[in-house]
């Protein structure tokens, strides 16, 4: 069963609730609703931790518990999820996210040369900026409203066979 799956992954409540960058919100930590697992929070989470994981902005996973906590969904899925843009998948995902965003806005891509510097960052935010940022916003959204669906047919599929399978 999908909830049995996703329980196993998932870290101890306490734990992510101690965790350093968490400890903002405070009091707000100890909703029960933020650790139930159910369909709901499930489908929710992992369209809020998708929709974060394709906005490039730091501090990723403070902003996806940021909104999951007023949704109401599971708190540890939405933070976890934010992972899938990890250093190995980042650069793919980004590029990806700059190429839709040329899409959007009818500019061709343009060739550039990464570099781990201020002057290429601001230099960048004219030339590929836009069309980087445009990118990502629609990845985003394209991304938590599959996961939003993706994990709700996977829950109902997985509940269905479940009562099967008692009734055989």
């Amino acid at each position: 069963m999908a909830k049995k799956t996703i329980q196993r992954f998932l870290p101890d409540h306490n734990k992510v609730r101690h965790h350093k960058s968490l400890k903002i919100f405070g009091r707000l930590l100890h909703d029960a609703n933020l650790w139930h697992l159910n369909r709901r929070s499930a489908r929710g989470a992992f369209a809020v931790g998708l929709f974060f994981a394709f906005i490039p902005v730091p501090f990723q996973m403070v902003l996806a518990a940021a909104l999951a906590i007023p949704l109401r969904v599971n708190l540890p899925i939405s933070v976890a999820t934010v992972w899938i843009t990890n250093p190995l998948t980042m650069p793919p995902i980004f590029y990806c996210s700059y190429l839709v965003g040329t899409v959007a806005l009818g500019h061709p891509a343009q060739h550039f040369q990464f570099e781990a510097s201020w002057q290429w960052f601001l230099d960048s935010l004219t030339t590929i900026g836009p069309a980087f940022l445009v990118g990502s916003v629609i990845c985003a959204t394209l991304a938590a409203i599959s996961g939003y669906f993706v994990v709700d047919l996977v829950w109902r599929h997985s509940v269905r066979k479940a009562w099967l399978n008692r009734h055989k």
